[in-house]
């Protein structure tokens, strides 16, 4: 799906429609020392078994793609909730 780089939207902070910048949302690295991951290593190490069996098939072909908006004026950044895409490709807006 084609998404264009700049989009106007409503903007949260503004109450406004305005102008947004749009980029894909991508994950932070983990941090190490966060308590959730720290249980979760120490979960993990063991005699070669896995904490959860590996699952074998998997029911769904495409991942949920959420698309991060920046607000022009303000620079608010917020996320529009996740699209079902195989495939996503911004765009510049041709005038």
């Amino acid at each position: 799906m084609k998404v264009p780089s700049v989009m106007r939207t409503y903007c949260p902070r503004c109450k406004a429609h305005t102008e947004h910048e749009v980029t894909l949302y991508k994950a932070g690295k983990r941090r190490t020392l966060a308590e959730g991951q720290r249980r979760y290593l120490r979960k993990q190490r063991g005699y070669g078994s896995k904490r959860k069996p590996e699952q074998k098939r998997t029911a769904k072909v495409t991942k949920k793609l959420v698309l991060k908006l920046k607000c022009k004026v303000c620079g608010y950044v917020h996320h529009k909730v996740g699209i079902r895409l195989k495939k996503l490709e911004i765009v510049e807006r041709v005038k």
